[in-house]
């Protein structure tokens, strides 16, 4: 099984993640990640899907994605060609004695502090893929009460392929 990153550009239009989300779910393929957000053009939406499959089907999801009426572009992000990012939160038990030990592990992943109560403290931290699984398994000694990840979002490396659209 092999993972691909696609980046789109789709209208943006009422029920348009909906649509990317149902193509999939007709056809029985799995979403491993999805984000969408408005762009700096707020007539377009950029959404960002990692799907798995063989090539095959890999494929096929990004011709039928090229059916779709309100998609205008998909580019698949290569490892070695594009920005790949996630962003986790995660709120972490703790008491006194261990918060200085979370405090600096999160240092070392340059993470932010961005809540801390009596008993538990919210992690904020950004990165590739591999860093926040590295993250998240560090804290294995110490009990997660929440975990939210946003999925991962991308952009290609430079300027050559940006493809301008008129709204």
């Amino acid at each position: 099984m092999k993972q691909r990153v696609l980046s789109m550009l789709v209208d943006n239009t009422s029920g348009v993640l909906s649509r990317v989300a149902g193509l999939f779910s007709r056809r029985g393929y799995n979403i491993d990640s999805i984000s969408a957000g408005v762009t700096a053009d707020p007539a377009f939406t950029r959404i960002t899907v990692v799907c798995s499959g063989d090539e095959l089907i890999l494929e096929q999801i990004t011709n039928q994605l090229n059916k779709l009426v309100d998609v205008r572009d998909i580019k698949v992000l290569k490892p070695d060609e594009s920005v790949k990012r996630e962003l986790i939160l995660v709120k972490i038990r703790t008491d006194v004695e261990e918060r200085q030990q979370v405090i600096a592990l999160a240092d070392i992943f340059r993470a932010k502090i961005v809540d801390v109560g009596p008993e538990s403290m919210v992690i904020e931290l950004t990165g590739d893929i591999s860093k926040i699984d590295a993250f998240i398994g560090l804290l294995e000694g110490h009990e997660i009460l929440e975990l939210a990840r946003t999925g991962i979002t991308g952009l290609s490396r430079g300027a050559r392929d940006v493809r301008y659209f008129d709204s």
